[in-house]
């Protein structure tokens, strides 16, 4: 064998064996494989154990910051409580749309639609037909010797387009038969009348300011 010969065995061990495994009959793609795994292994192990160990942590923080992989989590928004205000009288009022036209004042003369339904929901009376949708708004002054002192006080302070719900006590309701508001009708009169004596729910929306 001659000096280059020699110097490439050392070198490259597999060299002399891939040689004689040629005139053996192995085929040329074993060869190949051999080599690949001998230089794999030997790019492996020359590699610092730092530098590697960097490239996965780096590779890792990419992953977890990259858009595609970890979409941002939408804004979650809190429902908006509707508040309640207890006044002296007993009535307890929410304010469920703030107007933006006049506010209403002691003494005014309002234009309304109302809804009134007893405690437990049960319908007694109402402004708006619950079937066709069309109203027929009352006109009502805030004077509570003239209409239920607790409608009153849901009225005032009230701007035009606003809306509110309110649970009246008796105490604050019809304690008389010529408090407003009241319909004409005998039916729908004598339904609200007769459950004149419980609490009752006005829902109202504010039309106008006269």
């Amino acid at each position: 064998m001659g000096t280059l010969a020699i110097q490439a065995s050392l070198l490259f061990p597999c060299a002399s064996k891939s040689s004689s495994s040629i005139k053996r009959g192995r085929p040329n793609g074993g060869v190949s494989q051999n080599l690949h795994a001998t230089f794999s292994s030997v790019t492996v192990k020359r590699l610092p154990r730092r530098t590697l160990l960097q490239f996965i942590g780096f590779s890792s923080m990419l992953l977890h910051v990259n858009p595609d992989f970890a979409a941002p989590m939408p804004e979650m928004k809190e429902p908006e409580a509707i508040r309640t205000l207890k006044l002296a009288s007993g009535v307890r009022i929410q304010e469920i749309i703030e107007g933006e036209g006049p506010e209403a004042s002691e003494g005014d003369i309002v234009q309304l639609n109302y809804v009134c339904r007893r405690s437990n929901g049960y319908f007694v009376h109402s402004t708006v037909d619950q079937l066709s949708g069309e109203s027929a708004p009352v006109i009502l002054p805030l004077d509570e010797n003239k209409i239920i002192k607790g409608l009153k006080e849901v009225l005032v302070g009230m701007k035009v387009g606003g809306k509110r719900r309110a649970l009246i006590p008796p105490s604050a309701g019809y304690i008389n038969e010529n408090l407003k508001p009241i319909p004409d009708e005998f039916g729908p009169r004598r339904s609200l009348l007769s459950h004149a004596n419980e609490p009752l729910i006005f829902e109202v929306q504010l039309l106008k300011v006269l």
